[in-house]
């Protein structure tokens, strides 16, 4: 079993260091993560200037880009054999619901699922670490598992969140949707030095669909929430109703 291991908050985290050291023993495991917190960088892939792949102290390996270009870059050239699995995090907060969209961590995860490798993102519901061996804990039995007994054939993408509990690898487990949120809250806006106006990005919408089957309700009754994503954007159960437009205005 060859094991890839990548992150969006950088590769000295402690997500990282626990994800990593709870996954000894079940194989060869690589770490190839950005150098510095890539969080929100969602999937883009850095393309317009050259990534440099740099070699920590213990051995981690880590590169001036994207969570995305961390996986890409592995799978692409600097691994020797391509990886069995593809692991996430530990992400220093939840990644649910529209957050997905935007995550770095799931991002990671899914660039091995594009590349037809099974994988897995993980996350901590609250941030600041609390009781991230713990998750990390949970997140090897998982691994174990889904070696053990595949959930499906071919590739896969799971997201997983796990509460910041001292007890997380015995809470109950669902399967999940992914819950939805309001809008973001509004752009903060202040002076630079020069009395020019900068923005900041504000903070993430209130949940607004958390009921019972989401995500957000999953870790709020204190279980880990299991989400099976896939990529496929397209809107099928619309598609016969934007043919019948396309006829009606002759397209």
């Amino acid at each position: 079993m060859r094991i890839l291991i990548a992150n969006d908050d950088g590769y000295l985290a402690p997500g990282l260091a626990a994800l990593v050291k709870a996954c000894e023993g079940l194989g060869e495991i690589d770490v190839v993560a950005p150098e510095q917190n890539a969080s929100g960088t969602s999937n883009s892939l850095t393309l317009h200037r050259p990534l440099s792949v740099f070699t920590a102290a213990n051995g981690f390996r880590y590169i001036n880009g994207t969570p995305s270009d961390c996986v890409h870059v592995a799978l692409t050239g600097l691994l020797e054999h391509q990886p069995d699995l593809v692991l996430s995090g530990i992400n220093n907060g939840a990644n649910m619901g529209d957050d997905t969209l935007y995550s770095g961590t799931v991002a990671a995860a899914m660039e091995g699922f594009l590349f037809g490798i099974p994988a897995i993102a993980f996350s901590q519901v609250e941030k600041g670490w609390g009781q991230v061996d713990a998750a990390a804990r949970f997140a090897r039995s998982l691994v174990e598992q889904v070696i053990a007994h595949p959930p499906a054939p071919g590739a896969w993408l799971l997201n997983v969140n796990i509460p910041n509990r001292p007890d997380a690898i015995e809470l109950p487990r669902r399967i999940t949707r992914l819950g939805r949120r309001h809008a973001s809250e509004p752009v903060v806006c202040q002076q630079n030095p020069r009395g020019e106006p900068i923005y900041w990005i504000g903070p993430a919408g209130d949940v607004r669909e958390a009921g019972e089957g989401t995500d957000f309700h999953a870790t709020a009754d204190g279980c880990v929430s299991i989400t099976p994503l896939q990529v496929d954007l397209t809107d099928h159960a619309r598609l016969p109703a934007w043919r019948q437009w396309s006829q009606a205005v002759g397209a």
